[in-house]
């Protein structure tokens, strides 16, 4: 714990969490309340959305309650997240400027290296893994394109296209050199939630009444992993606050955005489970009538996820530079190293070319960890150490519904995680591509 022996006595003292003050940390020139909370969405929303009517084939209608109780669960996390931010700044004088990793040092703080290690592990086996699915989605949507304009390039050859495409992209810095791709990303995805809601509907008026299959175990944590990779941004949380202007107000920009990722998500569940059923593929513009509106869709999410690929893929960059102490300013060493991360991504997704096995492996595995388990872990750890400031009083209700969505978070996770493992080495299973080609 060497980094708490380093508390600066100038710090303002408060014995409460939400009466803290953000002297500490400001940027000048950072994020916004409005600004974060269109980095979260635009982080969260997009291949998430498209494979949740998939999901709820699994959970039936019992689904959209459990996507609204993951939504709030995860703003509440999110938040904590937020709250162990502004203890470890107040506390720690290492922390007070700009940082690369943020939720490693609250690891770090609240556990020392141990703690580091494992959400540093889980963050970069999760963003590594969301950008795997979005290229992989990415690459799918362009082949579909190009196939009904009648041309059909391989699969294979796509995930190649858009690697090469994204890699000069993805030398950008940090967060706030980048807002605008953010909100490319969220009006992209707002705009395409709406058109496949129309899509559905019209859909809904010619094609015969759906079927509905029965809930199973599998099937059920299966869906539980998709929903819950498609709220769980936390691993990018932190980069954001650390980027913002006004650090201590990011639970008012997390409360923004998981509203508006609901609004997106809700309409495109219920109406495409309700239209296809069964028919309904992980990815749910594969199921959907083409025509002009199903294209300007492919179009919109396309033009997401290679927005949402740079936002996921920075925070792994950014501490993968820091342990090879590469400079923040733009140089050659940040270009190659970036390439090549990008070539590795590239890799996996040509070994595993399977979008929805993939995404529920994540949702269940590392996301669950980062969402669900350890923000509640490191804030009533954070809370619990004595030293040179004033102990927070963490109210009863609020350890025990810390203590029960870690528990859930822990059984769900285990379950979802062994239903897509298993769903990936049987029924999932293909030759990669790089041996057909």
């Amino acid at each position: 714990m060497a980094g708490l022996q380093e508390v600066t006595g100038l710090l303002t003292r408060t014995a409460s969490v939400q009466t803290e003050t953000g002297l500490l940390g400001h940027h000048a020139h950072g994020l916004t309340v409005f600004t974060t909370a269109v980095f979260a969405v635009g982080e969260m929303a997009g291949s998430g959305v498209l494979a949740l009517p998939s999901a709820l084939k699994g959970t039936g209608y019992i689904g959209i309650l459990l996507n609204v109780a993951c939504a709030l669960v995860s703003a509440y996390t999110g938040m904590l997240l937020g709250k162990c931010w502004t203890i470890v700044m107040q506390r720690c004088h290492d922390y007070q400027q700009h940082i690369r990793y943020p939720y490693p040092a609250i690891g770090q703080v609240a556990f020392g290296r141990f703690g580091r290690l494992v959400a540093s592990c889980s963050i970069n086996v999760t963003l590594f893994g969301v950008s795997v699915v979005f290229l992989l989605l990415a690459s799918e949507n362009l082949q579909s394109l190009v196939r009904n304009a009648g041309r059909d390039i391989s699969f294979c050859y796509w995930l190649i296209i858009v690697a090469g495409a994204l890699c000069p992209i993805s030398w950008l810095g940090t967060p706030k050199d980048f807002w605008p791709i953010a909100v490319g990303a969220v009006v992209s995805t707002s705009i395409a939630c709406c058109l496949i809601v129309a899509n559905a509907m019209y859909d809904g008026k010619k094609l015969s009444p759906a079927t509905y299959p029965e809930i199973q175990f599998e099937s059920f944590f299966m869906a539980f992993g998709t929903i819950c990779f498609a709220f769980g941004g936390h691993p990018a949380f932190p980069t954001f606050q650390t980027d913002m202007k006004e650090p201590e107000k990011f639970g008012r920009a997390i409360f923004i955005a998981y509203c508006i990722v609901l609004l997106m998500y809700l309409p495109v569940a219920i109406c495409g489970y309700t239209v296809y059923g069964t028919q309904a593929a992980d990815n749910i513009l594969e199921t959907m009538s083409p025509g002009p509106m199903l294209y300007i869709v492919e179009v919109l999410i396309t033009l997401h996820l290679f927005c949402g690929f740079i936002i996921v893929m920075n925070p792994v960059c950014q501490e993968t530079e820091e342990l090879l102490k590469i400079p923040t300013h733009f140089n050659f060493r940040r270009v190659i190293i970036r390439t090549i991360m990008v070539a590795l991504i590239l890799f996996v997704a040509e070994s595993v070319p399977h979008f929805g096995a993939i995404l529920s492996l994540i949702g269940g595995s590392t996301t669950t960890l980062l969402a669900y388990i350890l923000p509640p872990v490191f804030y009533l750890k954070l809370c619990s150490m004595s030293g040179d400031w004033d102990k927070i009083t963490v109210p009863l209700h609020e350890k025990v519904a810390c203590i029960e969505i870690m528990i859930i978070g822990i059984v769900a996770g285990v379950a979802s995680s062994y239903s897509a493992v298993l769903n990936l080495v049987t029924s999932k299973f293909s030759t990669p591509c790089y041996v057909n080609l």
